[in-house]
């Protein structure tokens, strides 16, 4: 009896000592969840340029399709698939397409998670496509408006986000290397670093104000730097899915392919569905 007790303790002990480790395909939610105010991250939604008369609609999504857990360590692999596209606000209802860029590939997210801080890193292998589209074509006068005719915009990059988050707030540094660019001139390394911040919940504990900020310095024949900065309120969980409600203020090169050398500088107010 005492060798069956001293077996069982012994069992009991180990598993309470040992870590608990879980494999789960195609898990719920996001192992690392998306940088608020980066603009290369799954969107679907839309945003109204603020005296523009323009649109961005955006479709995108990414999912983790393998998650391994052990103890308080989480390690992800999934993938990416985004549209961002440039609309014309016209009347009746009427939106030509300017422009629309394609982003696809995988990811790879690491996280450790210590009492109410966390900290990891999130890995992507990316290509991004750009297009003009036939309501860039003004018929016209049978030519290209703003005369910008269709280019060739294409890369492959390699990124890297390490982050720490204590509580609410999250403050990351990101590096980008462009793998494959066209054209050609458009430099190869690109740097960021920013932060997101989710206030306490407000409104039956639904609501949840959020600001945040990204910087993005890259090189166009010369460096130069582009800010967004992002402010609004989630309805939901800030780590989980939700509905968004935000404003925005974009300064810099066009997020745009098509436009990719054009400076540009405006506000936006637009709703997210989170992932």
């Amino acid at each position: 009896m005492r060798k069956i007790l001293s077996l069982i303790l012994t069992i009991l002990f180990s598993i309470i000592i040992i870590p608990q480790e879980k494999n789960i395909w195609f898990p719920s939610g996001m192992n690392i969840q998306p940088f608020t105010a980066n603009f290369l991250e799954p969107k679907a939604g839309f945003s109204y340029l603020l005296g523009r008369e323009e649109i961005r609609l955006d479709i995108g999504t990414s999912a983790d399709i393998f998650l391994h857990s052990n103890d308080n360590k989480h390690l992800s692999f999934g993938t990416d698939l985004f549209t961002y596209t440039r609309l014309r606000g016209r009347s009746s209802f009427h939106f030509p397409v300017e422009a629309i860029d394609y982003l696809f590939g995988i990811n790879s997210g690491y996280k450790i998670i210590e009492d109410k801080n966390e900290y990891g890193f999130r890995f992507r292998f990316s290509h991004i496509s750009a297009h003009l589209v036939d309501g860039a074509f003004d018929n016209s006068i049978k030519d290209w408006r703003n005369g910008r005719p269709p280019r060739t915009y294409s890369r492959e990059f390699l990124e890297l986000f390490p982050y720490y988050r204590t509580g609410s707030l999250r403050i990351y540094t990101g590096f980008t290397y462009l793998v494959h660019v066209n054209p050609g001139y458009v430099g190869k390394f690109i740097f960021q670093s920013g932060f997101d911040y989710f206030a306490d919940k407000l409104i039956a504990d639904i609501v949840t104000p959020f600001l945040a900020y990204d910087f993005k310095l890259m090189k166009i024949n010369k460096y130069s730097g582009n800010h967004i900065i992002a402010a609004g309120i989630k309805f939901g969980d800030f780590n989980a899915k939700g509905i968004s409600i935000l404003y925005s203020y974009f300064a810099g090169k066009s997020i745009h392919g098509e436009y990719f050398n054009l400076n540009e500088n405006y506000s936006t107010l637009g709703i997210n569905v989170d992932i």
